[in-house]
């Protein structure tokens, strides 16, 4: 039985997107899943995001499964850095995993000045890739925050096994997006 969390993305709750699905799934196969709800996801900080995920996630080890969507997959990535020498996960899996956005974050009231300390931080990506034994990343051809080039530097910090797939967006609700069957073959 695996340990799963699932990390939702900015002005996500556990109840949207494909999260409900996903947990129910996993649940089926026996694992036991948790999506907390993240604090103020209107505006999400990377101090208070990072505080949540380790205060849910009390012990991680090679049963804990991390699997995160948009800025949850940066929340991942940042709580990893903080994680002792010794302690590695079993995976992590990131769905429209991003270190920059496409301009249209500006056209978006408030979300330029929201991205920013996430995009300007620096990543210890060295430490992260010593923190977990695997690293899948799932990138959609159409997302219209995501640069393409983010498949690039995801394997290459990472090692991530990365996979494009058609005309997924931003893997949201707003595309239809509540089924994510590919995911159940990473955990």
């Amino acid at each position: 039985m695996k340990k799963v969390y699932i990390i939702h993305r900015w002005e996500g709750t556990p109840q949207s997107d494909w999260y409900p699905w996903l947990k129910t799934e996993l649940e089926k196969q026996g694992h036991s899943v948790e999506v907390p709800t993240m604090p103020n996801t209107e505006e999400p900080k990377i101090e208070k995001w990072v505080s949540k995920l380790k205060e849910v996630v009390s012990q991680p080890d090679h049963n804990t499964i991390l699997i995160g969507h948009s800025i949850g997959c940066q929340v991942i990535l940042r709580y990893l850095e903080i994680l002792p020498e010794e302690t590695k996960v079993g995976g992590v899996t990131l769905v429209a995993p991003w270190t920059r956005l496409k301009p249209i974050i500006k056209e978006e009231e408030g979300a330029e000045e929201v991205a920013k300390p996430w995009i300007e931080t620096p990543i210890n990506w060295e430490r992260i890739k010593d923190r977990a034994e695997k690293f899948i990343a799932f990138f959609s051809s159409d997302d219209y925050y995501v640069y393409s080039e983010e498949v690039d530097l995801f394997q290459e910090k990472l090692g991530a096994k990365t996979q494009v797939l058609e005309n997924k967006g931003h893997f949201t609700e707003e595309e239809s997006i509540t089924k994510i069957p590919f995911i159940l073959s990473t955990i």
